[in-house]
């Protein structure tokens, strides 16, 4: 209909027409104007629609794989993945289930219509921030002191607290020494302050930056280039040859330190033993050949400071271990390596003067036992396996329980609960053996076990022998971690150097110690040490 049309056939004064002809165009206009915006409101709400089902949509992925993760994260059974492995996965499990729990918070925050149920984050209460550090306080005042709604004073009635950890990276700064010189001019003699010994002479490091570079390059396992880097973003230079100069010449002032460790590591009449491989680089052959970092650790059962040491060798053979026991007698807990098998001979020569001495009474590893039952249940689902692997578990849940007893209680709670555990498992172990296939994966887990029953069993016959060799393969485990950074080993120089400061460092964490304050302290002290009180010096905690 054309309302202008129409309004030509009315018989009006031509002024009214064309008012009444503005007002219709101004309302078809509006009309128009108003239809426009409708449709662009629409095509707005149409996309917001899509807008917010693509976010649903994704908060449901996200979701989805969360629960993936946390179920492959809290499911993972403690032998699923080698210890080191399992380290660096959980590390990377707990960074992504993070990073997908802010994804869903950053999008349910941008759609607060959306329909997905926000997941609940299981937190624990906030930690409590150590004590023995240094607090530094700011006092947050308001920008009154008065009333914002009556004018009058506040008055204080409490303080809200909250604490925040922070960090400040290693800060270089210089030591000055001044030594006012001071003349006789009857005598014509010049006196000074002496320049005080330092564990190396004339150079130009501090204990505190020597410490730095020895916990950095051997705990937290920095090649000196990165050392040297970090230097740099100072304005520091630290050359590769001056770090490692430093390096070289404290490895020999720190040498008899780890010597007298092992001395009294030699005295405990209860080891562990173990050994790790460690690439060493070849020059000749301009590839790397396979070391060995051996290590030897006390017996936590046994009164006494914990003691670990490593002896670096070019090889794994069993003469290794002999050198280093040497006439050692006592109860030595090892794997199944061959290479120990000689010390549990019937005698063995002495490795000097070939005066026959007495055997060492072996002590095998349940967790080894463990892990061949574990990994045919993980193959197979095996029932056989299962059952196995619960009677172990038994013979744990004792250990635990007798985790805080005294020897002789834990000696009397063996006798009671465990020989008899060991004895129903040696039949049912033997009757089992008897039904199953020779070859089988399931008879091969069975007769590890039995082959060295003795040699698993002794530690229940006592209170202080352990049940398996944990200890020293959780004191290696920074080992395999180390290696992924530095590759290799230098020279068998440099792998003995590592293996005296490991050990010095390893047995100062067994103890409790600050590793770095303990290094610190100690090449302070050792310029001026005497050598008959060098054990003063070890990272040993007594017990009172």
């Amino acid at each position: 209909m054309n309302l202008l049309a129409e309004l030509d056939q009315l018989n009006l004064e031509p002024a009214a027409k064309a008012q009444v002809a503005a007002m219709l165009q101004t309302l078809v206009e509006q009309a128009a104007q108003d239809a426009q915006t409708i449709a662009n409101q629409q095509q707005l709400l149409q996309t917001k629609d899509a807008s917010l089902q693509a976010k649903e949509v994704k908060i449901a992925a996200l979701t989805h794989e969360l629960a993936y993760y946390k179920r492959i994260r809290f499911s993972t059974k403690s032998e699923a993945l080698a210890p080191l492995q399992r380290d660096v996965f959980e590390e990377t499990w707990n960074t992504d289930i993070s990073a997908i729990e802010a994804e869903v918070e950053q999008l349910q925050d941008d759609s607060p219509c959306a329909t997905v149920a926000r997941p609940k984050r299981l937190r624990a209460g906030r930690q409590l921030l150590p004590a023995h550090l240094p607090r530094v306080e700011h006092r947050h005042e308001p920008e009154s002191c008065t009333c914002g709604h009556c004018g009058r004073d506040l008055v204080k009635i409490g303080e809200d607290v909250t604490e925040q950890l922070d960090v400040e990276p290693a800060k270089f700064f210089v030591h000055r020494h001044i030594r006012p010189q001071y003349a006789c001019r009857r005598c014509e003699t010049v006196t000074a302050a002496p320049i005080p010994p330092a564990v190396i002479d004339g150079g130009m490091a501090a204990v505190g930056l020597l410490s730095w570079v020895m916990i950095s390059k051997f705990l937290d396992h920095l090649p000196l280039y990165r050392l040297e880097q970090i230097a740099a973003r100072d304005g520091v230079t630290l050359s590769r040859s001056t770090l490692a100069d430093w390096v070289g010449r404290l490895g020999v002032a720190l040498e008899p330190l780890a010597d007298r460790l092992a001395w009294h590591l030699l005295q405990r009449d209860c080891l562990h033993a173990d050994e790790t491989p460690v690439p060493q680089l070849d020059p000749g052959n301009g590839k790397t050949k396979k070391a060995y970092l051996w290590a030897y650790r006390s017996n936590d059962l046994q009164p006494g400071p914990k003691i670990l040491v490593f002896d670096y060798q070019a090889g794994r053979s069993g003469r290794h271990a002999q050198q280093f026991l040497q006439d050692w007698q006592g109860h030595l807990v090892v794997d199944d390596y061959a290479g120990y098998k000689a010390l549990f001979a019937a005698a063995r020569a002495h490795p000097e003067d070939q005066r026959l001495l007495e055997p060492c009474i072996e002590l095998a590893c349940w967790a080894h036992a463990r892990r061949k039952f574990f990994d045919l249940f993980q193959a197979s689902q095996s029932p056989i396996a299962h059952e196995a692997l619960n009677r172990i578990a038994v013979l744990y849940a004792i250990e635990a329980e007798g985790s805080d007893l005294t020897p002789d209680g834990r000696q009397a709670l063996r006798v009671e609960k465990t020989l008899p555990t060991l004895a129903a498992f040696h039949d049912w172990l033997q009757q089992t053996r008897l039904r199953t296939a020779p070859g089988s994966a399931t008879a091969k887990a069975i007769d590890y076990s039995l082959k060295r029953w003795a040699a698993l069993t002794r530690y229940a016959e006592t209170g202080d022998l352990p049940i398996d060799n944990n200890p020293i393969e959780n004191s290696i485990r920074p080992i395999a971690l180390g290696k992924k950074n530095w590759l290799f080993v230098g020279s068998e120089r440099a792998g003995q150097r590592a293996a005296i400061i490991q050990t010095l460092l390893g047995t100062a964490k067994l103890n409790g110690f600050d590793p770095a304050v303990w290094l610190k302290e100690t090449l302070e002290k050792l310029p001026t040490w005497p050598n008959s009180r060098i054990d003063e010096l070890l990272p040993l905690r007594f017990a009172d």
